[in-house]
């Protein structure tokens, strides 16, 4: 059955939601893979883009990047459509364009490209219709392909790990998102912050969710996806959390996520 099969839950217009954050293992691609797994459990239809050279979505999908022909790179650079691309995967509900290590490329061969800035923008929009929500797993910079995504979606979601120096470098993410926001997609809006990776036990995790929030205010969800071993093992099955092992607190989590995630969909 492919992604054309299958209606959409809500009347709503898809929302296009970029995960990111320049730092590097805050739980962008975990989030993007376990979140889309919920909504799909809630109902809705999902489109996962995974925009990481490194291509974690994809192999947490359950997806041998091995055997794949083309990816996300062939759509940005030789035009393919996005239909040619998108892959059903094992989760009932989630769909993905994948990406290969071929990605780190396209930043450059990017640099002399027309509207270079909106090849992603372009690519989803005659494939937006059939779904509920379309997240971009962003990579951890703030270069061309992470431009892209800014470009193509209304929101993004940001990750935070729950350590120190959690804020470090969210200013600047906040500057490249201002400058976007000015100059190609005034729509651009903060659609939730997430912690991540939290240890109750620990008052360094407390500490730095109180200091997010201070920083953030309403825009912090209210669910903290808890730091467990389930979580961090689920990818090496090519599953997420909620099908590996739906009754660790981590799923359970990922699930009252997507009630905050659909809640504000709707504001």
């Amino acid at each position: 059955m492919g992604y054309t099969d299958i209606q959409r839950n809500t009347t709503e217009l898809p929302r296009t939601i970029a995960i990111i954050n320049q730092k590097g293992g805050v739980g962008k691609s975990t989030t993007a893979v376990n979140l889309s797994a919920a909504l799909a459990k809630k109902g809705m239809k999902i489109l996962l883009v995974d925009f990481d050279p490194q291509g974690n979505s994809t192999s947490g999908l359950g997806i041998e990047k091995e055997e794949l022909e083309q990816c996300v790179y062939d759509a940005l650079i030789h035009d393919v459509q996005a239909s040619e691309l998108i892959i059903e995967t094992e989760t009932s509900g989630v769909y993905v364009i994948p990406a290969t290590i071929q990605l780190a490329g396209a930043e450059i061969e990017l640099v002399s490209a027309m509207a270079r800035e909106t090849r992603l923008k372009e690519l989803i929009r005659p494939v937006a219709e059939y779904f509920d929500f379309i997240f971009i797993d962003c990579p951890p910079s703030l270069g061309l392909l992470t431009i892209n995504a800014l470009a193509a979606a209304d929101s993004v979601l940001i990750p935070i790990q729950c350590e120190y120096y959690a804020l470090e470098g969210v200013t600047k993410l906040l500057e490249s998102m201002k400058m976007v926001k000015e100059r190609i997609n005034r729509d651009l809006e903060v659609y939730g912050v997430l912690m991540t990776m939290y240890d109750s036990r620990t008052s360094l995790a407390n500490q730095v969710v109180e200091e997010v929030r201070n920083y953030f205010g309403d825009d912090v969800f209210q669910t903290l996806i808890p730091r467990t071993v389930k979580i961090s093992e689920a990818p090496s099955f090519g599953m997420p959390v909620t099908t590996y092992a739906p009754q660790n607190k981590g799923a359970e989590a990922y699930l009252e996520l997507a009630d905050e995630v659909i809640a504000r969909a709707s504001r």
